[in-house]
């Protein structure tokens, strides 16, 4: 194995390297050896590709700084341009794989925002990936014996889907492990393209190129549980289980991608927005003979509406649906009120735990349903004292315009929870309608609220891209970017980037 013929080099040669590429580097075997891998292929295929090494220091040991400059010099050797970001600030006292996770895919995608560069790969293996799965499988045989939550073992939280927003692990779907390719915060692409590799591959590889790597005693604390799992798999009967855990998540993926397909169809053929914040739902979604992706298509859309991060517990969408069919309703689940009538069955945002007043920023994710954005600078000097909080009942019933059918009090309802801006106590209207009513004040243009796909505004698996999309157009949001794959699917819905 050399740089020539490394392993599994067909996933980089179906990667979009149009836009540059940044890759994550500890310093550690799997990422180092990416960053070779990578840095070949782009030498021999696409020389003129911008491409910039990460590493993060956590902070979180002495020694982290000194491994950052190795990192350094090791790019520098090779030519390769390289950033050193450090996770500033207190460390929580619970949940810090979680809290360090998420901190360095944030920092990842600003070094990307700042270079120009819409891809992040990262060095994620099949090692990983069975550990992903088997931490996973745990957490559901835990679910399944109801045990309290704080008695789950949960010292690390998934990076892309697999939890229910009550805090359960949710069966089955989870499993799937780790995408290939994740969408981040909906701009920036997270690419893993070693996840059909051994770590033991990798190290063979950097041993017979004469490369040294850094290992992180983290990796072997067992206080944590990604550790201990890579400890049982490091017995006799690793192999086999870690044979078996990759099988399973080929499956899961495949089964999660189809399922996700049926249910982008029945969004978009029986899905419709008559009003900002409303969504209304034929009445023969209720009676659809394809119930499990009609199931997931209503957990999707609840949790795009509600504004939650996780779709709502599968049981409880069940218990729903079933009672979707007997006749109309009105329930609540995931902070979505649900009101089935013979007009069709209407979802909006439920009034109650709305966010309070906030000071307007720019690219804030408002209730997990509106990116708020601003214009240019000058612009921003008008609107520094603008609050954002939600609109209320008392100016909806100003507002409303029921039409097509639509109760008019469902209108009402939903408009109620949208955001608007405030100053000095006054309403100035919803961003971006310009002019507001009568005796409001002036509207300052350079705001804007565009909806978002809560479920997936912060990671987007690969696996959910079709089910994704079909809500992006029908709320009106971004349509998810292009795949960062060229030339094949891969379970997207979007074949060429």
């Amino acid at each position: 194995m050399t740089l020539d013929t490394g392993p599994d080099l067909s996933d980089f040669s179906r990667i979009d390297f149009s836009n540059g590429a940044v890759a994550a580097v500890s310093g550690g075997s799997d990422s180092t050896a990416l960053l070779l891998l990578l840095k070949a292929h782009l030498d021999r295929n696409a020389p003129a590709t911008k491409l910039l090494a990460v590493t993060i220091d956590h902070r979180l040991r002495p020694q982290a700084a000194a491994e950052a400059q190795a990192v350094a010099r090791l790019c520098a050797a090779r030519g390769i341009a390289h950033r050193v970001l450090a996770w500033s600030g207190r460390k929580p006292s619970t949940g810090l794989p979680a809290a360090a996770r998420e901190a360095r895919y944030r920092l990842l995608a600003e070094a990307a925002e700042a270079a120009g560069i819409g891809l992040i790969l990262t060095g994620h293996t099949a090692d990983d990936q069975a550990e992903t799965v088997l931490m996973r499988q745990t957490r559901d045989e835990w679910a399944r014996d109801e045990r309290p939550t704080d008695e789950r073992p949960s010292d690390e939280r998934p990076s892309d889907g697999g939890q229910s927003d009550d805090g359960r692990r949710e069966e089955g779907r989870g499993l799937a492990g780790m995408a290939p390719a994740a969408l981040y915060d909906w701009r920036h692409w997270i690419v893993r393209p070693l996840l059909g590799v051994r770590r033991e591959a990798l190290r063979e590889f950097l041993r017979r190129e004469q490369v040294a790597w850094i290992e992180d005693p983290t990796n072997a604390d067992t206080a944590f549980e990604r550790p201990r799992v890579r400890a049982a798999l490091a017995e006799g009967d690793g192999a086999p289980r870690v044979a078996e855990a990759i099988a399973l998540a080929r499956k899961v993926a495949a089964e999660r991608e189809q399922l996700g397909r049926r249910a982008a169809m029945l969004i978009r053929s029986l899905a419709s927005r008559p009003a900002a914040g409303l969504v209304r739902l034929d009445r023969d979604f209720a009676t659809e003979s394809d119930s499990g992706a009609a199931i997931y298509a209503l957990r999707i859309l609840l949790a795009a509406t509600g504004g939650t991060a996780f779709l709502p517990d599968q049981a409880r969408s069940e218990a729903l649906f079933g009672r979707l069919r007997t006749g109309p309703l009105c329930a609540t689940l995931s902070r979505t009120v649900i009101d089935a009538r013979r007009t069709g069955i209407f979802l909006h945002r439920e009034l109650r735990d709305l966010p309070p007043a906030v000071e307007v920023s720019d690219n804030a994710l408002w209730d997990g349903r509106r990116r708020i954005t601003l214009g240019d600078s000058s612009s921003a000097l008008l609107i520094a004292p603008l609050l954002v909080a939600p609109l209320g009942a008392a100016l909806a019933a100003k507002r409303a315009i029921a039409g097509h059918g639509t109760p008019a009090s469902l209108v009402r309802a939903a408009l109620a929870a949208e955001p608007a801006l405030w100053r000095d106590g006054e309403c100035l209207g919803l961003p971006g309608e310009g002019p507001g009513l009568p005796g409001e004040g002036p509207m300052p243009a350079a705001v804007a609220a565009y909806p978002a796909v809560a479920p997936f505004a912060r990671f987007l698996p690969s696996f959910d891209l079709a089910p994704a999309d079909a809500v992006a157009a029908l709320l009106g949001a971004a349509p998810v970017p292009a795949s960062p794959f060229g030339g094949h699917s891969a379970g997207l819905p979007r074949a060429k980037a």
